[in-house]
């Protein structure tokens, strides 16, 4: 076991979350939804709409049997809902390819629509309890600061992180899924990016960013600012948000062109939402598909 996987393992098993799709009677379905709303969206936005979801559609045949417009008004806020079309286009596949199960295997799942790298170990792991690298923002940065001294991860992951990453994972299985557990939350809840809670870290004297002064991040320029006013994707989500609305009548587009964004972002968002199947034109008007 590596010198760190001890010491976290205690402290997950204190003070981890709660969160309904830990729980021992979760299927590999509700993980893989789970870890699906988790994308890009904190777990405290994700709860309501997973509770909400896996008590609509419980298994992979209940959600392939949907509409679209459906999984996109069940989605609700939680962003980037090109989601919710690739988690019910995925229960089709499990229900038609693979009997309603959803795969053990990191390469199966990965031929998932919208499964990559992390969202497969991560079923692999906490649905299957097998061994597998997990690794997410939150984990690079409490290995970045821990083992490396740095302040960030890289923007972009290398061949070379991704190999230390591994030769952290602990050999017997059980304990590999309590590290990918347990690093996560660390990250999620005291390593954070600002502000990081280092005296209630367990891994506080192996530290070596806190040892070396906390160095500044050595990427900072390489880092582009994410914004989201005034943005693409925030005329997006407007639309979305009234189409969700209108229960699946059409919606004129002049009405959505006198949204509050401008008026080429919302011509552009129109016809990207379109490119994306997540509405459809019906002559000057928009509806869920």
């Amino acid at each position: 076991m590596n010198p760190y996987a001890e010491l976290l393992a205690e402290w997950f098993v204190a003070h981890g979350r709660d969160l309904p799709w830990r729980r021992g009677d979760v299927t590999p379905w509700g993980v893989l939804v789970s870890e699906v709303m988790l994308q890009q969206t904190p777990a405290a936005r994700v709860i309501p709409s997973w509770e909400s979801w896996m008590g609509t559609w419980p298994e992979p045949e209940d959600c392939a049997d949907a509409l679209p417009a459906e999984v996109i008004r069940a989605w609700g806020r939680l962003g980037y809902p090109r989601r919710a079309l690739r988690l019910h286009e995925s229960a089709k596949i499990i229900v038609e390819q693979y009997g309603g199960v959803v795969p053990d295997s990191e390469e199966t799942l990965k031929t998932l629509p919208g499964i990559g790298d992390y969202t497969a170990a991560a079923v692999v792991a906490f649905a299957y309890g097998k061994r597998s690298l997990v690794l997410d923002t939150n984990v690079r940065r409490v290995i970045a600061r821990v083992h490396q001294g740095e302040a960030l991860p890289a923007p972009h992951l290398a061949t070379s992180e991704r190999s230390l990453a591994w030769e952290l994972v602990p050999e017997d299985t059980e304990d590999s899924v309590m590290w990918n557990q347990a690093a996560m939350e660390l990250g999620a809840l005291i390593c954070q990016v600002k502000n990081p809670d280092c005296g209630s870290c367990p891994l506080d004297t192996l530290c070596q960013w806190r040892g070396a002064g906390y160095p500044a991040d050595i990427y900072a320029g390489q880092r582009k600012p994410q914004g989201y006013e005034g943005t693409h994707r925030q005329a997006r989500g407007r639309i979305m948000a009234l189409l969700r609305e209108a229960e699946g009548d059409l919606v004129p587009i002049e009405t959505l062109m006198n949204l509050p964004s401008k008026n080429s972002l919302l011509a552009e968002a129109i016809e990207s939402l379109a490119t994306d199947g997540l509405a459809v034109r019906a002559d000057e008007a928009l509806r869920l598909p």
